[in-house]
């Protein structure tokens, strides 16, 4: 296995020996009030990439509910980034001030408002889940071209991408710097980049999608550049005294495919540029990928990156209970949990743990009634 040595540009927060669930978070200078914070979760509600009423009723419900934070879902930092026509966008200053009325609901509520800066990469173009999540192949279908790191596509039926010029990388890079200091001006304090679920900053981390032969792919270290070169872009702008995060696919769960010690390696190499927390899931680089899909399947990945690269983790997938949430931050296996569709069910999850664990229940004055 390649090692990477990046020399550490920023201070390093430590780890936390939590008590449980709820007790607070400090990271940088944010205090989080628990450890439940919402995932991001992409809603195809967009016209333009513009945020709408929609988006701040979804979040903004969840931070009345008691999230420790509320992380808008994946962002496009160019228009062609879009998993779908229909995602939301930070490509331009005009999209901001939407996406700033949801940070500030979110504060004026408690919760550190998040949003999760991503693009799609050979898995753009395609159409909203519920209609069935078909690729979208032509201009007529409001489609377009997308671009990777190689020219493979995703899965048969799929566009194939047009492998990315290095000149081009640079563009994307830089991309998601202006689109970090888009979510500065927007008000938010937490600020996510996605290196998760087979887009494009995973698919050139994994040897399954990325067959490039210069600096940029072959080697492990030459696979993580780009994400090194978006995180330490991104860190310039993005100020010392707010948390950065980094979700990956802690795992191809595919032979010859990303593994969980690559994590570790890219763990250790992201948090010498001031990378604060590691959001370990797994999966979706490779088509039909046999995962183990169970209650907690994904939280010995946090618990390994936790222990062996020394950085926070927060855990995902499939965390439905209050108690098996708390076991996770007791057990040190990670220092947050992030749900999505059990958010998605229950937008009052946190206000309902806290009852459950005996914690004090911190409800809005319009809802005590219910509580």
């Amino acid at each position: 296995m390649s090692t990477v040595q990046v020399q550490a540009k920023h201070p390093q927060p430590t780890l936390h020996n939590a008590a449980g669930l709820f007790e607070p978070l400090q990271i940088r200078e944010i205090k989080f009030r628990n450890r439940i914070f919402v995932s991001p979760m992409c809603q195809y509600s967009c016209v333009d990439g513009f945020a709408n009423d929609w988006h701040l009723v979804h979040l903004g419900s969840r931070a009345v509910g008691g999230a420790g934070a509320v992380i808008v879902e994946a962002t496009a930092v160019e228009d062609i980034g879009r998993i779908s026509p229909a995602d939301m966008g930070i490509w331009k200053d005009q999209q901001i001030e939407p996406l700033a009325r949801i940070a500030r609901f979110a504060k004026q509520q408690g919760a550190v408002a998040g949003i999760q800066i991503a693009h799609a990469g050979r898995k753009a173009s395609t159409d909203a889940p519920w209609r069935g999540g078909r690729p979208l192949l032509t201009a007529e279908q409001d489609g377009w071209q997308p671009v990777a790191p190689s020219a493979l596509a995703f899965d048969t039926g799929y566009a194939v991408p047009r492998e990315l010029t290095i000149t081009e990388i640079r563009k994307i890079v830089r991309a998601f710097a202006d689109a970090a200091k888009r979510a500065l001006d927007g008000g938010f304090e937490l600020l996510e980049l996605h290196n998760a679920h087979g887009y494009l900053a995973s698919e050139f981390l994994s040897p399954l999608s990325n067959k490039r032969t210069d600096e940029y792919g072959g080697s492990l270290e030459n696979r993580m550049r780009f994400s090194l070169e978006v995180a330490e872009a991104v860190r310039e702008v993005w100020p010392e005294r707010l948390p950065l995060f980094l979700r990956i696919s802690a795992s191809d769960w595919t032979e010859g495919g990303w593994t969980a010690d690559d994590s570790v390696v890219l763990a250790k190499a992201v948090k010498q540029l001031g990378v604060d927390l590691i959001d370990c899931s797994s999966g979706g680089n490779v088509p039909r990928a046999a995962i183990p899909v169970k209650p907690g399947y994904q939280v010995a990945f946090a618990a390994k990156i936790r222990k062996e690269a020394d950085i926070l983790t927060g855990a995902v997938g499939m965390i439905t209970e209050a108690e098996q949430a708390n076991e996770i931050i007791r057990g040190g296996e990670a220092d947050v949990v992030l749900l999505a569709r059990e958010f998605l069910r229950e937008p009052y999850w946190a206000l309902k743990a806290e009852k459950e664990l005996g914690a004090t229940v911190r409800v809005p004055e319009q809802y005590l009634r219910a509580f």
